[in-house]
């Protein structure tokens, strides 16, 4: 029989992370990491960062650890799938995850069973590891990108441990992932970027212009206050989207430049009214339910339903709480068994029912 210190031991080596860059999101994600009684390692090609990541705390240790059970790669995208493909490497029993803010590329380049694409939706405006906070990720949007090589043991690890950092996940076809973040990331990164550089350029000839920014233009200019270095990896990896969204971003304000010109105010206020309320109704930072509720799911034990079921359910804003799968000793079948809002579970049923499968629900008191 196992005793209490043999399974407080078990319990201490699963709970062992490493991170691969110690710089804004690498440090938060040591903090948070560690706030929660894990044991982390990281490394950084910048060794002086690594050691200021281990002096405030981000770090346990400095350095690699093959028994680690998750590793977060935290490199600028262009390094990612080569310090993936490193840690699924040296820590052969470690689920591999990113989070770089391009998905398709990367995915495609590691296409391993154990790497899980990741992109927390969450930053700051200050630069490197002294930026770093355990909290960076309460309540925020983290996607993952699951393949149909997805290992469900990977993916249930690096879903359960974004959860315990207090994130709300949200899965995604890699290339969906892409062309949905080029909308509410990229786009708006270099608008607020050459609005700024507008606005600087002509306070070469208005003196008092910058002096008269008031709360508006600083809200909407407050991200190209970020370090601009990730950036030009960002849009080569993921350039077709971003002109896409930038043609449509001009034509919009090309739009709104018409109805200026032809004093247009029916027009101009019903534009106006449109945005107020798209924007009102932006999706806060998320909550518990109140009210829980388990979907069964009869599967094939094979590679390809984890991401089909999970991104379907992303794809219908349906956040997943909990999901595990039971498998079967008597064939090649198992049960998704996926915890979400009672009221979601009718129309993840019919979802599920619309790709094939016979799911079912019941209440969790």
């Amino acid at each position: 029989m196992t005793s209490p210190a043999e399974l407080a031991a078990v319990d201490a080596a699963r709970r062992r992370a490493a991170v691969v860059g110690t710089g804004l999101i690498g440090g938060s994600i040591g903090l948070g990491l560690r706030a929660r009684g894990w044991y982390v390692t990281g490394r950084d090609n910048d060794a002086a960062r690594a050691r200021r990541a281990l002096e405030l705390g981000a770090l346990d240790a400095v350095g690699d650890d093959p028994g680690a059970a998750l590793v977060f790669v935290a490199t600028p995208v262009a390094a990612v799938a080569a310090e993936a493909r490193r840690a699924l490497a040296a820590s052969p029993l470690a689920a591999v995850t990113d989070v770089g803010g391009v998905k398709a590329a990367v995915v495609a380049a590691v296409d391993h069973p154990r790497f899980v694409g990741g992109h927390p939706m969450a930053g700051s405006e200050q630069e490197g590891v002294d930026g770093a906070r355990p909290d960076m990720f309460e309540g925020a949007t983290w996607v993952l990108t699951p393949t149909e090589v997805t290992d469900v043991n990977a993916y249930t690890a690096v879903r359960s441990v974004v959860t315990e950092l207090g994130a709300e996940v949200l899965a995604l076809p890699a290339d969906r992932h892409d062309d949905l973040v080029a909308t509410v990331s990229h786009v708006p990164h270099l608008a607020a970027a050459a609005l700024m550089a507008h606005a600087a350029e002509s306070a070469e000839e208005h003196a008092a212009l910058l002096r008269l920014a008031a709360g508006g233009f600083r809200d909407m200019t407050r991200i190209a206050a970020g370090h601009p270095g990730n950036w030009p990896d960002i849009c080569a990896e993921n350039r077709e989207a971003i002109v896409k969204g930038l043609d449509e971003l001009m034509a919009a304000l090309s739009s709104l430049r018409d109805l200026v010109v032809l004093g247009d105010r029916p027009g101009l206020l019903d534009a106006l009214e449109r945005a107020r309320h798209a924007r009102a109704n932006l999706p806060g930072r998320g909550e518990r339910p109140a009210r829980l509720a388990e979907v069964r799911v009869p599967v094939p034990d094979r590679p390809g339903v984890l991401a089909e079921v999970t991104t379907l359910l992303g794809e219908r804003a349906v956040n997943i709480v909990d999901i595990e799968i039971a498998h079967s000793t008597e064939g090649p079948h198992g049960v998704l068994l996926i915890v979400v809002d009672a009221e979601a579970a009718p129309r993840v049923r019919e979802a599920l029912g619309g790709r094939g499968y016979r799911a079912t629900s019941s209440p969790l008191e």
